[in-house]
């Protein structure tokens, strides 16, 4: 959730939300609200203390007024009680209204959609049109089987098949051990977790079209590692002295892709279930900035070590996610589409996540929000695809990028795999 008070005193914070389309009339109302909120809280402060005051004469009272006195200060505690009812209900409201509002972007945020994204830097050739596309690359080698999966599963499944597997959990050891080298902790996180978690991690209520509900159960598949690693420290005060804390959670992941009909159908772009590596950091207010090019160095790293032609972008306002005060996409080239296509990403929350989450820094000047930045090391099956597409070699089989062989046995290329396919 933003600060309301930046938000009621700060034009160019107030002008950031509304870059990325808050109304400026839903922003008054949530003013509006958080004022009488405030106020009720004012009058709850001034009865409770007169209703402290009242039992605390109750003792010093003579006898033959006491009685009055308790009478007295039952009636102040009555009232007390329905201005504390007062304050819940004014509560509830900011809290309901502050939900449609986005984390503001940040200045250096350019304005517009999807396609006003600004180009920061390109690297490497653009590898032409190959023989195959990556989804006839795994056909062709057997080693991703969509039409299995989707006679068990249904459409955006696959199963990945032979040394492709070999090439995902060498791509999830060499972007760990990359990591470790730069003090991320390693963590495997809860894949299945609460509404109230997806609420302060900020997907909720924007994002819930595209998460999977177990209804019984009152939990909610991730799309994403980042939920449980926002909530590692949930209401908790970490200390300025161990700032910042880097972790990097392996998961997998799950997405129904909603609004996509028709889309990517094909290969490992756009899957309901895949696996990723992912980076998060918990900065101090003043760190934030620089840490998120951290995150965005690490991910252009990983992508020049694995040979991939790729891009990065700054996201438009009107195309960053409801938490993200700016996000960098990496985009690998996809020889087959003659285009680049986001691989990975890496935002910047600021305190909109830490705030609903009550995660805070203690520094030599008092206590106070901390902020939180994410970033995909390696989505597997994009960048599994960008391997295939990218290193293909003229027989239609896939060179394992150097960077990876020694964490897959030395495998040089992607060998075929040919399941018996009768009934």
């Amino acid at each position: 959730m933003i600060d309301l008070r930046r938000l009621n005193e700060d034009a160019d914070y107030r002008a950031g939300a509304i870059r990325k389309g808050a109304e400026p009339s839903v922003i008054d109302a949530v003013l509006e609200a958080e004022s009488a909120r405030r106020t009720q809280m004012t009058a709850v402060e001034d009865a409770r203390a007169a209703a402290n005051a009242a039992s605390k004469e109750i003792g010093r009272a003579d006898p033959d007024e006491r009685q009055a006195k308790i009478e007295a200060a039952g009636s102040l505690k009555a009232a007390l009680g329905e201005l504390e009812e007062g304050l819940a209900a004014e509560q509830a409201k900011v809290d309901e209204l502050v939900l449609g509002l986005p984390n503001p972007a940040h200045e250096t945020v350019p304005d517009g959609g999807e396609d006003a994204f600004r180009v920061e830097l390109e690297v490497g050739e653009r590898t032409p049109e190959p023989v195959l596309d990556h989804a006839a690359i795994g056909e062709k080698l057997g080693i991703v089987d969509t039409e299995r999966a989707v006679r068990m599963s249904g459409s955006r499944f696959a199963y990945v098949l032979g040394d492709a597997v070999r090439l995902q959990f060498a791509l999830v050891q060499y972007a760990m051990s990359k990591l470790l080298g730069h003090g991320f902790i390693p963590a495997v996180v809860p894949v299945l977790v609460r509404e109230e978690m997806m609420v302060d991690a900020g997907f909720f209520p924007t994002d819930r079209d595209q998460v999977y509900e177990l209804e019984k159960d009152e939990l909610f598949l991730v799309g994403t590692s980042e939920v449980g690693l926002a909530g590692i420290h949930r209401g908790e005060r970490l200390d300025e002295a161990d700032l910042p804390r880097r972790y990097v959670g392996y998961s997998s992941c799950f997405r129904r892709e909603a609004g996509t009909y028709g889309k990517d159908t094909s290969g490992l772009f756009r899957l309901h279930q895949f696996d990723k590596v992912e980076m998060f950091s918990y900065t101090h207010p003043d760190a934030s900035w620089d840490e998120l090019e951290v995150l965005r160095t690490l991910e252009e790293e990983i992508f020049t070590e694995l040979e991939i032609p790729f891009r990065v972008i700054t996201v438009a306002a009107g195309d960053l996610g409801n938490a993200a005060a700016k996000k960098y996409d990496i985009e690998a080239w996809i020889p087959s589409q003659q285009t680049y296509r986001e691989v990975t990403s890496c935002s910047n929350y600021t305190d909109y996540s830490a705030r609903r989450m009550g995660t805070r820094v203690k520094t030599d000047s008092g206590t106070t929000v901390l902020h939180t930045l994410n970033g995909t090391a390696v989505a597997i099956g994009r960048t599994l695809l960008s391997i295939f597409e990218n290193h293909q070699l003229d027989d239609g089989t896939v060179a394992v990028p150097a960077v990876l062989r020694p964490f897959c046995g030395g495998l040089e290329v992607l060998g075929s795999v040919h399941p018996d396919t009768s009934a």
